[in-house]
Formats: structure tokens, sequence, C-alpha cells
């Protein structure tokens, strides 16, 4: 009756393991749960939205896919970053060595960046014209291949504002040498949704998180301008002139132009280099977006302007670039003058307030 039983027993466990092995192995070739890969202290996972998270990112020759990232943030580690790569080659016809593309998004938390270049080179990425600003309350940007979303004043750090942000970059490598090339991490509503999850994790890891989650439910507006050579006036502001050069290579975005929120920027585009910030010029009513700008040096000679406008505090920015630095008709202060006059007006600030 015991051997029986036992016997009986040991025909179950077996059973029941096969069941456990057959549904693990379905799951793994499913890619589910629980051997589904995860990125960014758990933040993505794999085929969970973007295509570089999916099988369509891998659909090149030797493609692989891999992740590297800190520690995650928390109470005491106010900084941290996580990188996806794909890399991938294929035969070069006028080469025995194969070609190699990498492409790659970065995701970093932590508050704006001390010291004035760095802090500057921050906003040129961010607020750039190509951007579109987040719906719903969200205070950011965001392209197809870059986004911003500034955390709730719980997470600040030493009065700085954290935030988190994504980037795109993108390289061929052959024989004639490492090339920048464009990468498009997906559709605005991707990569929002990509930084939202990023940005509650961060925020519950770091112990600062708000009692809902943020979301975003609303559609996003996006910038109708495509990227245009830059002309006199820039952003179509009278008044904002700068000497470009009868054969220049500066494009110019016009970007958001709102009632809280209007930026431009200008590029310098050349052959086989990443996009140069070359000018920017940027009006920030919303409290959290206002409150990147600390830190910089103020004044109209140095290109920021804070007023109140309507009761809301607000900046007028200006940044030009050592290629176009001295380029602005009469003179750089003027040019940024006629811009904050020329939005101010728009905005019903009053042209006085910030002359």
């Amino acid at each position: 009756m015991d051997s029986r039983r036992r016997r009986r027993g040991a025909l179950l466990a077996g059973t029941v393991a096969g069941a456990v092995l057959v549904s693990a192995i379905g799951l793994w070739a499913k890619d589910s749960w629980p051997f589904r890969d995860s990125y960014c202290w758990g933040a993505w996972e794999q085929n969970s939205g973007a295509a570089f998270l999916g099988d369509d990112g891998l659909d090149k020759s030797g493609s692989e896919r891999r992740a590297t990232e800190s520690a995650p943030p928390s109470a005491g580690r106010h900084h941290a970053s996580c990188t996806v790569a794909v890399t991938s080659t294929v035969p070069d016809d006028d080469s025995d060595e194969p070609l190699t593309f990498k492409e790659q998004v970065t995701v970093e938390y932590g508050p704006v960046p001390t010291g004035v270049e760095k802090h500057r080179a921050w906003i040129a990425r961010y607020f750039d014209g190509s951007a579109s600003q987040l719906p719903d309350g969200l205070d950011g940007l965001v392209a197809g291949d870059r986004a911003m979303l500034v955390l709730p004043d719980t997470c600040d750090v030493d009065g700085r504002p954290s935030a988190v942000t994504i980037r795109s970059e993108s390289t061929g490598d052959g024989h004639l040498g490492k090339v920048a090339m464009p990468f498009t991490i997906g559709s605005r509503s991707d990569v929002t949704r990509l930084l939202l999850d990023a940005a509650n994790t961060g925020m519950r890891k770091a112990g600062c998180a708000p009692d809902k989650p943020l979301r975003m439910t609303s559609p996003i507006v996006t910038v109708a301008e495509d990227d245009e050579s830059a002309r006199s006036p820039l952003c179509r502001i009278p008044g904002v002139t700068l000497e470009l050069g009868r054969s220049s290579q500066y494009q110019e975005q016009v970007g958001v132009v709102g009632e809280q929120l209007q930026t431009c920027s200008v590029v310098w585009r050349a052959l086989r280099m990443p996009d140069e910030p070359a000018a920017q010029y940027v009006m920030a009513g919303e409290p959290r977006l206002v409150a990147l700008f600390k830190g910089l040096p103020e004044g109209a000679g140095n290109g920021l302007v804070r007023t109140e406008c309507n009761g809301r505090q607000t900046v007028f920015y200006g940044n030009v670039q050592s290629g176009l630095k001295g380029a602005g008709r009469p003179d750089d202060r003027q040019v940024f003058t006629n811009f904050t006059k020329s939005v101010s007006k728009r905005i019903g600030c009053g042209a006085g307030e910030v002359a």
C-alpha cells in the first residue's frame, strides 16, 4: 500500500514538474514574464513598445541588443543612467571589413547639470525647436529622437529641479570612418510612454513619487513646421536677425508657439557630423520649466530675463554659440531684446516689462 502511494506520488510530482517545464518553455518562447528581458531598472521590457525594444530592432544582419545601467536612483543617489544599444554588421563591397552600425537610446535621471556651459548644452538639446510640448500638465518636451520631463518638486536636489531625459544616437563605422546618422526612436507617443515609464520607475526608487503615477491621455500636438533653411528674420520674428552668410548650412526649426512656451532653434548641418546647435530662443512660463533656468547668469546681456507675465513667472532665454556669436544685427543683445519684446507682446505681457 505504501509503495503504491509512493509510486503515485512520484508520478504526480513528475507530471507537475513536466507541466511546469512545458509552461516555462511556452513562456520563454512567447518572450513572456518571467523570461522577458527588462531594461533601465525594470522600466522597459522587451517587445513592450518602441521598435528598438522588439524583434524589429534586431532585423538587420548580425544584430545584437545590450543594455548597460548604473545603480538605480535612490534617496541618497540622485544621478542614474541607462543605455540600450543595438549593434549590427553588413558586408562592405569596398572592403574586407564589414560595416558596423550602432543605435542607442540613453536615459538619464537627476538634477539639471551645474556649470554654465553644461547647463546651456542641456537646454539646447531638450528645448530644441523640433520638440512638441507634453500634454496633460506634464512639464516637458518630446520629439522622435529626444524627450525631457521635469519631475515634481519633491524630487528637487539642493533646490535644483530633477528631470528624466531620453536621447538617441546612431553611428555607422566603415572604411570612411565613423559617421553620425539620424535615428528616430519612435513616434512622439512612443517616446512619451518610454519617458513616463522611466520617470515613474525612477521616482519610486528614489522615494519621491507622487501618489498617482504620471500618465498621458491626450494626443500630442505635433510641431507643424519641418526644418527650413535659416534666414532673417529668424523664428519668423521681426528684428531677430543674424548674419548667416549667403551659402550657409544653417537650418532652423520653429517649434512650440504657445501661451506658456515658445521655442526656436538654429543648427549647423554638415555631412557625417551631428547637428551642432548654433542659436536658440525660448520663452517659458510654466513654473517647473522656469525652474530649469535657475543658476544661469541673468540680464539681457547674458540672454536671460526673468519677469512676471499675467501673474506668472516667465523667462526669456537666448543663446548664440561661438559660430554665430556677434552675428546679431545690430548686435546680439538687441536681437535678444527684440525677441523678448515681440513674444511678450504676443502673450499679453507688456513690452515694457521685459525691456
